[in-house]
């Protein structure tokens, strides 16, 4: 019996001391990394809808165009180009692959890389899709005025060259070079 009293007192000091320091869950609303989750959610979901009628997802797309403006880089370039973990990247160049967008070759240097290359379709898919990127972006910052259109992409651009930076990362806007370049 003395054990159930212990336990309700300290029952009872936790939820005060909760009163005081603890985060609500309407906190949670207001902090940054909450809605940085909710706004990739909302890209994810623009991608979707503006490229319902394509089976490529954002980081295939983002993938494609890195393969496309760098004709022979090899998989950890790529991944550290669109700023994806290495392990990962191997399952979306698979993909890529088996949509017949990319073509893996022997590194001319190096033979145990695998050069991408970029396909007749690859580049027709990117094409038609390059002027969808204009709808993606209009859904996205449709609240926003101009001005706070051009705030927003310039914090969004610092926190991605500290990001990047942090991370060890070449500047983002800075090309990649291939392997064939070495």
């Amino acid at each position: 019996m003395l054990s159930d009293s212990i336990i309700q007192i300290s029952e009872i000091e936790v939820a005060s001391t909760c009163k005081e320091t603890c985060v609500k869950a309407k906190d949670m609303y207001v902090q940054p990394g909450y809605l940085f989750r909710r706004m990739h959610q909302r890209a994810t979901s623009a991608f979707g809808a503006v490229n319902s009628d394509r089976n490529v997802t954002p980081v295939q797309f983002a993938a494609l165009l890195t393969v496309r403006d760098n004709p022979g880089i090899d998989a950890t370039r790529l991944a550290e180009s669109i700023r994806f973990d290495r392990t990962t990247i191997g399952h979306v160049i698979g993909r890529l692959e088996q949509k017949k967008l990319i073509v893996r070759k022997e590194g001319s240097l190096d033979k145990r890389t695998k050069q991408l290359r970029i396909t007749a379709a690859g580049s027709a898919l990117l094409d038609d899709m390059g002027s969808r990127i204009g709808e993606i972006s209009a859904l996205l910052l449709a609240p926003l005025t101009e001005t706070e259109r051009r705030d927003l992409m310039q914090i969004l651009i610092k926190l991605d060259r500290f990001a990047s930076e942090e991370n060890g990362f070449e500047k983002a806007d800075r090309p990649v070079r291939s392997v064939s370049e070495e």
